[in-house]
């Protein structure tokens, strides 16, 4: 399987680039957006001055609990900027987005309760909400985190998204809400529930 081949095997149809629009942001946002493979890994993200986006991470399951995925982000973390990357609420019908919070959580990542983020798949046309977690080496507040993920928003999701996919994601101002009333942290969702 080639590279986009394992992260579209991987993650759900709703949270996909296409083909086409992640080779043009490699090949037309060479600046910013990368990819990093080998045998048993994947890794898309795009670096800006002031911080890090993980777009897509894939480590396969030959290669799981062997330490693939810390050494990949330790590898970012050693360029000391805010590390950004959107994650699935807990779905308990799905064990692997519980798995993939208890790992970021155990690298350091907090969840940006004040971010909220719902956009609406081009592909299936169904809204789908993600949340943001962030890693900073020097306490960066959610309101540069809000800011961040505005960027990288119009910087790289809706990379020429009309030209692409011929029509438009929606504009940041609908996706990306802050809200000082901060939702529950979702990593009180990997608790055991009391009383079980």
């Amino acid at each position: 399987m080639n590279w986009y081949e394992k992260l579209n095997e991987y993650f759900p149809v709703e949270e996909m680039k296409s083909k086409e629009h992640m080779e043009r942001l490699l090949k037309e946002r060479s600046d910013v957006y990368y990819k990093e493979e080998g045998d048993h890994h994947v890794m898309m993200y795009a670096e800006f001055e002031a911080f890090i986006f993980i777009d897509y991470v894939y480590v396969s399951p030959k290669a799981r609990g062997q330490g693939m995925g810390q050494k990949l982000l330790d590898q970012l973390k050693e360029r000391n900027k805010p590390i950004i990357l959107e994650v699935e609420p807990v779905d308990y019908e799905d064990t692997d987005t519980a798995k993939r919070l208890r790992f970021y959580q155990r690298e350091g990542f907090e969840h940006a309760q004040s971010i909220g983020y719902t956009r609406r798949s081009l592909a299936t046309n169904e809204l789908n909400t993600l949340e943001i977690l962030y890693w900073s080496p020097d306490e960066a507040s959610e309101d540069m985190i809000y800011e961040q993920m505005r960027t990288l928003y119009e910087e790289i999701h809706t990379y020429k998204d009309q030209e692409i996919y011929g029509e438009s994601y929606q504009p940041v101002e609908e996706v990306l809400t802050i809200d000082k009333e901060q939702k529950d942290d979702l990593f009180d969702a990997l608790k055991e529930p009391k009383g079980v």
